[in-house]
């Protein structure tokens, strides 16, 4: 315990520092397979200028901070694994401003995808980074989320403007202006994006917008093969259609659909998809995407315009996590994904699902194919030492595929405690570079310690 810093903090906040085991249980929990992690307190504060305090407080005792948003991260990233302060930011959840004539707008980090996409609605403009749960923008950003749309409208790198941020020692910085563009200093913005809570709290953003489609129209296929259905997706890529989302699902996914949500689908590969733009040009790229799935031997191609009918789609899709969860016996999952060069993806899919065969593993595979990214879900139960050594060899033998294939050991989900160990395979000497960067902004490693960065040899 840090009695030190909690009870500085607890004049600070008052009845906003909460030390309840309910509390603490509720902020050490997980979506995977992790074990329960309760923080030593949890503290919400409500402005810029209190998460600068509270940092003041815990850098001055040591004490370790985690920020906390959604609790939706996959690989553990929310954990307080070193006790300390679980900083919940959900309190700190508003749109501040909204520049339509620019295109952006600025907001806390604690409002979620969705209650921002409504308070957009009267604007006809929308936030278009989906990553399937409604997360936190703050720590969408924080782990470099991307999600289904990515292939059109990018990922969180590609759509934060701007940052304000705490250092540990309580340092209030602001990085990056509205500006689409610029070439002044280091790139601050973006160096504190994706890096997982480790060398600062956010605590505003700067977002892009878009405007809201004229027409959008979704649709579903599937194959024979999952060879297929990807070769069906690096043309389409290829070909450049302007895809706003392609996702795949295998077998595997579709039987945890059908088990999860009496989807009633055919158990073989599909693809779902969707498209935006002005009518003519969403019913020319639903053509020609028809035109290259017939080469692949596409069946059932279907089209749906209705807003219910896509968002039935989506939702469905939305729910991949729990539906290959369903088909296991204790509902635990181990999730994985990696992201490879577009031209590389059929045989990454097919080596992990033969993987998965050799190893007796219950795993589905969805992606967001389109940019060559996709997800393994394993239903196992973490009791079980076969099962767990099983799971670890697949995530193992799948990171090093990717990287074999110039790839990614993880394209969305970051890397947390779970990945640590493939930094050094991936970025070899550029990890003691990022170890340089830690210690300059985090010299007493207080903030999300034990994350991302393996131990030094």
């Amino acid at each position: 315990m840090h009695s030190a810093a909690i009870t500085e903090l607890q004049t600070l906040l008052g009845d906003r520092l909460v030390t309840t085991q309910a509390d603490r249980d509720l902020h050490g929990q997980n979506e995977t397979w992790y074990p329960l992690t309760p923080p030593d307190a949890v503290a919400y504060p409500e402005t810029t200028q209190e998460v600068s305090d509270i940092l003041k407080i815990c850098h001055a005792h040591d004490c370790p901070v985690v920020a906390y948003g959604a609790a939706s991260s996959l690989e553990g990233q929310h954990l307080a694994t070193r006790g300390g302060i679980s900083l919940d930011m959900n309190r700190m959840n508003r749109v501040l401003e909204v520049n339509a004539e620019d295109l952006n707008c600025v907001v806390q980090p604690g409002i979620t995808r969705i209650a921002l996409n409504e308070e957009l609605r009267a604007t006809g403009l929308f936030f278009p980074v989906d990553p399937g749960a409604n997360a936190s923008i703050g720590g969408m950003t924080a782990t470099r989320a991307s999600g289904t749309t990515a292939v059109r409208y990018g990922t969180m790198r590609e759509n934060i403007l701007a940052l304000e941020a705490v250092t540990a020692d309580g340092t209030i910085v602001r990085t990056g202006t509205q500006a689409r563009k610029s070439s002044t200093g280091y790139d601050l913005t973006h160096l504190l994006v994706g890096s997982e809570g480790t060398l600062g709290i956010i605590t505003e953003l700067t977002v892009k917008l878009q405007g809201i489609p004229e027409a959008i129209s979704a649709a579903t296929c599937r194959f024979p093969t999952i060879e297929d259905a990807v070769n069906c997706v690096i043309l389409t890529i290829q070909s450049a259609i302007p895809m706003a989302r392609i996702e795949l699902v295998d077998e595997m996914m579709v039987r945890g659909f059908n088990n999860y949500a009496d989807a009633g689908l055919p158990e073989v590969p599909h693809l779902f998809l969707e498209f935006h733009g002005s009518e003519n040009s969403v019913a020319e790229q639903a053509e020609m995407f028809g035109a290259i799935a017939e080469d692949f031997g596409v069946e059932a191609y279907r089209t749906a315009t209705k807003t219910e009918d896509r968002n039935a789609l989506w939702a469905m899709r939305h729910k991949s996590h729990y539906a290959s969860a369903s088909l296991g016996k204790t509902g635990h999952l181990m999730p994985t994904d990696v992201c490879v060069p577009i031209s590389k993806l059929a045989e990454a899919v097919v080596q992990a699902q033969n993987d998965a065969k050799r190893l007796g593993l219950t795993s589905t595979i969805v992606g967001h194919v389109g940019d060559g990214n996709f997800h393994s879900g394993i239903a196992l139960d973490p009791t079980d030492p076969e099962q767990m050594k099983a799971a670890e060899e697949f995530t193992d033998a799948l990171a090093k595929t990717a990287m074999r294939l110039g790839g990614t050991v993880s394209g969305e989900h970051g890397i947390g405690l779970g990945k640590m160990k493939y930094m050094n395979a991936e970025h070899g000497a550029g990890v003691a570079l990022m170890r340089s960067i830690k210690a300059a902004l985090d010299p007493k490693n207080i903030l999300n310690p034990g994350k991302m960065l393996p131990p030094a040899e």
